[in-house]
């Protein structure tokens, strides 16, 4: 992973009919929303929030100051919300919006009809390619059915558990860690989405070095930047696998680098031309399974990636006992 000319070339996009979003959807994705699902008292702090705020006020609440996309305004981003509806087979393109600030990022908000709304930063910073990709992950967002958590948990980093008082009596903390650890896991899921909406893997890795340095053309190398995603990865013990844990515990996305060795794991494996191809899940076929159908699977997976944690530090716990005690022989050798 050091060289993005080992990317699939770009090529005409292909209409993926009736595909599901369990074809694209991260392992650790629907775990973490399981896992969440499980917290008690998360269905009733869901019920609260959407009760209280509904439909009509989660819209004002983020749309009171943005620019409603359409034919005539930001027709490019409109045309771009189309094509990936049509290629993506979704028959109800979500409303787009824009909204004046220059923090590089979009979302995907609502409850019975979910919008989408771009950050002005974004829309200045990416082309069209990149903007294509964007557009999709944040559609893949809708089709998955991540809009509603994703509100909840912006309602509470926005309005602070103080200014919720219809909340009181329950344990909020766990309810946060836990949706800000399946938020950045429903990331992982909307990159392939972006993938598959754009069906182009340079323009998709190129969205990560923009998010993560900013800047354009000349001065940005997505040579570099993959292979420092591949150091990031590879690279480091037991203590640097310690750090990468805490520095994401508030986050609510995970890091540009591990986004794009993770997307690019996912091409390598073959999944992404198997799906163009045609060979994926259709929306309503016994295969579109449930995420209860899923949880073995889930489980399994956190529980190496557990286990793999677990070993790393108990190595390098080892590693630094055996260094102690040479050390300390040769101190009383001397």
């Amino acid at each position: 992973m050091t060289d993005p000319t080992s990317l699939p070339a770009t090529r005409p996009r292909k209409v993926l009919p009736a595909i599901a979003p369990i074809s694209w959807e991260h392992q650790s994705d629907r775990a973490a929303l399981q896992t969440l699902r499980a917290i008690p008292g998360f269905d009733e702090a869901v019920r609260k929030i959407v009760g209280t705020f509904g439909e009509r006020g989660i819209r004002l609440l983020f749309q009171a100051n943005a620019v409603r996309v359409g034919p005539t305004q930001f027709p490019t981003l409109h045309t771009l919300m189309i094509e990936a509806a049509a290629t993506m087979d979704w028959p109800d393109p979500p409303e787009l919006y824009v909204t004046q600030t220059p923090m590089v990022n979009a979302g995907a908000v609502g409850v019975e009809r979910p919008f989408i709304v771009l950050n002005s930063g974004a829309v200045s910073l990416l082309e069209t390619d990149e903007m294509r990709v964007l557009i999709g992950h944040e559609l893949g967002h809708v089709i998955s059915g991540h809009a509603l958590y994703r509100t909840v948990l912006i309602l509470l980093l926005e309005l602070g558990f103080q200014n919720l008082p219809f909340l009181a009596g329950i344990a909020l903390l766990p309810i946060k860690l836990a949706l800000l650890e399946w938020y950045r896991k429903s990331e992982l899921s909307a990159d392939r989405a972006g993938l598959l909406a754009s069906q182009d893997a340079t323009a998709s890795m190129r969205v990560f070095l923009k998010l993560a340095g900013g800047g354009t053309g000349p001065d940005m190398d997505l040579g570099a930047f993959m292979r420092q995603a591949a150091e990031y990865e590879e690279k480091g013990g037991a203590l640097d696998t310690i750090y990468k844990i805490l520095n994401t515990l508030g986050a609510t996305h995970p890091f540009n680098t591990l986004r794009a060795a993770e997307l690019k794991r996912w091409i390598d494996a073959g999944v992404y031309e198997r799906i163009l191809s045609g060979e994926y899940v259709r929306r309503g076929s016994p295969e579109d399974k449930s995420l209860a159908d899923e949880v073995g699977a889930a489980a399994s997976y956190y529980a190496s990636e557990a286990k793999k944690t677990v070993g790393d530090v108990a190595d390098a716990a080892k590693r630094a006992a055996r260094a102690f005690t040479d050390a300390f022989k040769d101190a009383t050798r001397r």
